[in-house]
């Protein structure tokens, strides 16, 4: 079966920077799933997905502009603690670097501390692969139709997949 849109595809990755390090890799555990043509990946690799089938193995390099954007620097704020997510114990650990949840008018985001204080933190707001090269080394593992509900919930359901 081709991958194209609708069908839900089970594949590994290897995910890297340009030139860099290895980020993080599906192979250790199982493989991810998402429902092609639904936005639910970056779009350079759901694009790279277009036409491949079971068993293809694939590297692909995606700029920022189609992986998780461009970084802004505009997206640093200063917010009171108190609009974190967690108990006041984990939030008293609070440090630079770490990735937390803080709750918006759109709901929970994930932020990077830049810098903590005892009532603030500066946080940096930016996906933290913002503004990177990211190359990805995939194997199809499977394709399928995507069911009913799947297309109609936008996302595939399932192990590696969306959880209701």
């Amino acid at each position: 079966m081709i991958i194209d849109k609708n069908k839900v595809v089970s594949f590994h990755y290897r995910l890297a920077e340009e030139g860099g390090k290895e980020i993080e890799s599906s192979h250790d555990g199982d493989p991810m799933l998402f429902l092609k043509g639904h936005n639910n990946i970056v779009a350079g690799l759901e694009n790279a997905m277009e036409g491949k089938q079971v068993g293809d193995t694939f590297s692909v390099t995606v700029p920022p502009s189609e992986g998780y954007g461009e970084r802004n620097e505009g997206n640093q704020q200063r917010i009171p603690i108190k609009h974190l997510h967690g108990d006041k114990k984990s939030k008293s650990k609070i440090r630079a670097g770490m990735v937390v949840s803080v709750e918006t008018e759109d709901g929970p985001r994930q932020v990077t501390v830049v810098k903590a204080g005892k009532f603030n933190v500066d946080v940096d707001s930016n996906h933290p692969l913002a503004g990177r090269t990211l190359v990805f080394d995939v194997e199809i593992v499977d394709v399928r139709e995507a069911t009913a509900e799947e297309a109609s919930h936008g996302h595939a359901h399932g192990v590696g997949g969306h959880q209701h």
